[in-house]
């Protein structure tokens, strides 16, 4: 299987299970790894043949500005998803970091990474 990577893909959300989280808002930071067979879209130069990341990146940005969930569990599971509404994935790998994180102690990240195949 081929892969298509999206990495340090930046959006503002509402997610988290503290108030001043939900108000607020943090930055998210989000890679992707698509798995894809590319071997069409190569041989006929064809874009269609082949997922569009530029237009991925855009629905990635766009549920993680939309709706709050509480845990980057669920945000990463419905990236996973919005990924699967292109015919041609059929693996993805997400990964969501949370740099802002409330946390008391100094840290530098806090991430889940998720892989999902389709069915």
């Amino acid at each position: 299987m081929d892969r298509v990577a999206l990495r340090g893909l930046k959006a503002r959300g509402h997610h988290g299970v503290f108030p001043r989280e939900r108000e607020e808002g943090q930055t998210f930071l989000v890679d992707l790894v698509l798995g894809l067979d590319t071997t069409e879209a190569a041989a006929g130069d064809d874009l269609t043949r082949t997922v569009h990341y530029g237009i991925v990146a855009e629905q990635v940005a766009a549920v993680v500005a939309g709706e709050p969930v509480n845990l980057i569990e669920t945000l990463a599971q419905r990236i996973a998803d919005q990924c699967f509404t292109h015919e041609v994935v059929r693996e993805v790998e997400v990964t969501v970091h949370k740099p802002d994180a409330p946390i008391t102690v100094p840290f530098d990240d806090v991430s889940i990474t998720i892989l999902r195949r389709r069915p």
